[in-house]
Order: structure tokens, then sequence, then C-alpha cells
């Protein structure tokens, strides 16, 4: 039982619910109990993740966050973090399912290099917020809020990160002591929605942010989901694994993908399942990046598709006898060239 189911089995019954998009604009609260932290200490800790991840972060401030992606040798995403540090660490935020796993592979990279690698997942409480109405909110506590996305503020009550907006307004992250959350959750709550565990993967669809879990390690490059777009890929820094099938696949016009929102009927499907066209049955056209409960008896999702795919009359999950995708628009601009 991780740290937030603890807080609300003490807390007894809770009016946590599954949010909808029209939650997520006005404003909510979830907790974030299925990400865990990876901490990196050591003179050379900075240096090292450079050397192997998609992002800078030797010029990594301490008031900022950055995406970054973990690749394969073949260019592939292992996983996706979000990154920031303090005077000490450096942290890595990734799905719990696939933590220990990234940091034992990291490990082995480590040698005699002056890092220490820690899990921190259980340290502190994490709270996702965001809409129209959180911002007022957070002022309860906070002076002066992160003014842009990725920006981020240490406070005597914890970590404030500023992550993508969602449905064109503000959303954070607060890592937090259990000792607050339980002080400042009930504040929240009594203004803002409060959703179940999925509804933060529901904002997290809706600001077009991908996250790579169990079910779609290797499956991607970066630009397959957008990860360049969104400031997750530095093309101008050193080498790192997979650097240079991420370069030509950005550079020489290999990749005829993207990754796109969309919303399906039936509450079945889930990352991992591949999409269908008409005009190719057997084979898959794409695949569920993420979803997440819509509150309105269906799934959104991020799927990532073959451009071409999105001319088609229909395209169904699992086979065309499956659940019917109905693209919606992203929440930042797609480049249409063959990337």
């Amino acid at each position: 039982m991780n740290n937030w189911q603890q807080y609300f089995s003490l807390q007894g019954a809770s009016s946590r619910r599954a949010l909808t998009v029209a939650d997520l604009a006005e404003g909510f609260i979830a907790p974030i109990s299925d990400l865990a932290l990876i901490k990196a200490g050591g003179l050379e800790a900075a240096g090292f993740l450079h050397k192997q991840l998609t992002n800078d972060v030797e010029h990594l401030g301490s008031i900022e966050a950055r995406l970054a992606g973990y690749c394969s040798p073949k260019g592939r995403l292992m996983a996706t973090f979000l990154m920031w540090r303090n005077d000490e660490f450096i942290f890595l935020q990734l799905p719990r399912a696939i933590s220990a796993a990234l940091q034992k592979r990291l490990q082995m990279f480590v040698m005699r290099a002056k890092v220490t690698l820690l899990d921190a997942s259980d340290e502190q409480l994490t709270l996702g917020l965001g809409g129209r109405n959180a911002a007022a909110v957070l002022a309860t506590w906070f002076d002066a809020l992160p003014e842009k996305p990725y920006a981020k503020r240490d406070h005597a009550l914890g970590t404030l990160v500023r992550v993508a907006d969602v449905c064109g307004a503000p959303r954070y992250q607060w890592l937090m002591s259990a000792a607050t959350a339980q002080s400042v959750w009930p504040v929240l709550a009594a203004t803002l929605a409060a959703g179940d565990e999925a509804a933060w993967m529901l904002s997290q669809v809706h600001a077009g942010v991908p996250q790579i879990d169990a079910a779609t390690q290797e499956k991607f490059v970066p630009q397959m989901v957008n990860f360049e777009l969104l400031g997750g890929v530095n093309f101008k820094k050193g080498c790192y694994p997979g650097q240079e099938i991420v370069a030509r696949s950005q550079y020489l016009g290999k990749l005829k993908r993207r990754t796109m929102l969309v919303t399906i009927t039936g509450t079945a499907p889930k990352a991992g399942d591949e999409l269908f066209a008409i005009s190719d049955p057997e084979q898959p056209c794409g695949m569920i990046v993420n979803a997440a409960p819509n509150g309105a008896g269906g799934v959104d999702a991020l799927v990532e598709i073959k451009l071409a795919a999105m001319d088609e009359e229909s395209v169904h999950v699992g086979a065309l006898d499956g659940p019917t995708v109905r693209f919606l628009t992203m929440p930042y601009a797609l480049d249409a060239l063959d990337l």
C-alpha cells in the first residue's frame, strides 16, 4: 500500500471520482500514486545522466523541470521522465511499474563514476492539480507560483512543479510530506473536483504528454510520441544510447507517424492495444500510448498512428470490429512533415 492509499484508508469514505474534461478545465486535484522517484546524487551525477538521457542534464537549473527519455541502443524509448534538481540530488519521475528495472539498468553503467542512484518513491506524497481555479487555491500557501510550464519552486511545504497546461489552464505537481497532505487535501477538495488515481493520467492525455509504461517500452522512437515537440529531446547535446537513430529520424525523414488525442467508446481500451484501419485490416496502423476513463462512459487516449491512417473513415482498437476511435484536437501544433 502506497502513502496515498494509506492516507485515504485512514480518511475513510472519499468523495473522489472519475473526472471529466470539464472538471480538468474548471479545477481538479488528484493523488499521483503510480509514479516513482529515482534520485541521483554524487559529484558526477549530472554528467552521468547527461550521457544517458535524451535531454540536457548538465545545464538543468534549480528552478526548472524538463522532460527526458531513456532509449535502447535502437533508439526506442524505454522510459520517459520528468526531471528536476535541488542542491543535492537530481530527481527522475517515472511509472512505479518500471522504476526498479530502470534504476537497475542505469546502475549497470555507473561503474566507477561518483554517482548514487536511490529509490525516493515513498519519501513524499505527490498531488496533481490544475484548471482555472487551481492557482487561486494554491495562493493559500504560496505567495508566488511557477510562471510557466516546467518551472519549479521549492517551498517550506514541499516542491511545486508546473507541468504542461491542460485545457488552456496551468497544471501542477506538488510533492509534500504526509503531514502536509493531511492538512492541504481537505482545503483543496472543498474548492476543486477531487479525482481518483486515474484522473492525473486523464490530465496527461489532454495535455498531450506521453508516458512510457511496461506495455509500451521499446515501441517508439521519441518523435513517434511527439517527444521532441514537448522539449524532451535536445539535438545539440552529446551522445546517449540510441542518439544516432533518433537524430537520423529527425533529419532524414524516416518517420511518418505521430501521436494524437482521441476518444474511444467503451472502457476496455488500454496502453499497448493496437489500432487497425479498414485499408489494411491485417496490419496495425498504430498503438495506444496512454489511456484513462473520461468520466463520460468512455476512454480518452493518446495514440501513436500512421499519419496516412488519419484519413481513414474509421480506426478501431484491437480489430475492425473493436471500439471506434474518434480523433480530437491536439493541445499543441503538430508539424505536417514526414518526420
